[in-house]
Formats: C-alpha cells, structure tokens, sequence
C-alpha cells in the first residue's frame, strides 16, 4: 500500500461564483488554459459541457493517459468533483468548491486526494503533486482564469527555454 497525497489550495477569481463555475469544464477549459485544447478529448457529455457523468480523457506533456469522470456536478453549491485514473498509476480526485469571495470575486478551493496503485504510481505522484510542481500549476491556472476573465483571451505561457 502507498501513502495518499492529499493537497488543497485556495485561489482568488476576480468574477462571481456563477461564471467561474461555468469556466470549471473540461470544453470550456480551452478557451482560458494554454494547451488544454491540444491535449483533451471529449468522450460523452449530453449537454456537450461538464455535467454529472461527463467523462473525457486527456493525454500528452509527458504523461499517461488519464480517464476522467465527472462525479459531482453542483451548480447551486458551486461544488465539481472529479475522478480520474492513470492505469498502473494513480487514482485522484479533484474537488473544486467555489465561494462567494466578496466584491464580486470568487474564493475557489481545489482539493486534490492522489492515491498510488503502484511503485511507478508513487514516484510519479511524488513528482507531480510534492514540492513546488502542483502549487505551480495551480497559480498558473488562478493567473489564466484571471486573465481570460478580464481581457477574454487565453493567456500564452511563456516559452520553455
């Protein structure tokens, strides 16, 4: 058995909770997330937009495959929940719990419960969601939401050097 990672930070959204819910969705994700576009499929949605039980995959950046699902689709509580499986890997669940922030903002908690099916699985998670990688994606997805929130572009990372 390997140890669970369980990892949770807070990000300020400068909208409400209605319309940054709506931006929580694997379809609407290209339109603010640099390079999502490139690496998502989507594999059923009725409506064609995150509901329960959507389920989509994503791929490439250097990782496996990844199977997700949505399990919890709230709007009146501002509540998405995700599972997604890397075979051989990890199991995750991603919360996203969006609050009324004040002045018009958003306090949006992402909750991150990674747990390990493997030895290969455990390194990879130790990677991925240890140190600094997570925190820095998530700030880079706090900035992107911000910025296609204010201008309505998607914000292009810089260039790896």
């Amino acid at each position: 058995m390997h140890d669970r990672i369980v990892r949770t930070y807070t990000q300020r959204i400068e909208a409400p909770p209605a319309i940054v819910f709506l931006l929580i969705c694997p379809v609407r994700e290209a339109d603010w997330l640099d390079g999502w576009a490139d690496g998502y499929e989507l594999i059923y949605s009725a409506s064609g937009v995150a509901e329960k039980d959507c389920v989509f995959r994503t791929y490439g950046h250097g990782d496996p495959e990844m199977i997700w699902t949505i399990s919890e689709h709230d709007p009146d509580r501002g509540v998405v929940e995700f599972v997604r499986v890397m075979a051989g890997f990890v199991a995750t669940t991603l919360r996203v719990t969006i609050a009324d922030g004040g002045d018009g903002t958003s306090a949006v908690e992402v909750t991150y419960v990674v747990t390990p099916v493997s030895n290969e699985g455990a390194r990879f998670a130790a990677t991925r969601y240890g140190g600094e990688a997570l925190p820095d994606a998530i700030r880079w997805w706090e900035t992107s939401m911000n910025h296609y929130l204010r201008t309505g572009e998607c914000l292009r990372a810089p260039a790896a050097h």
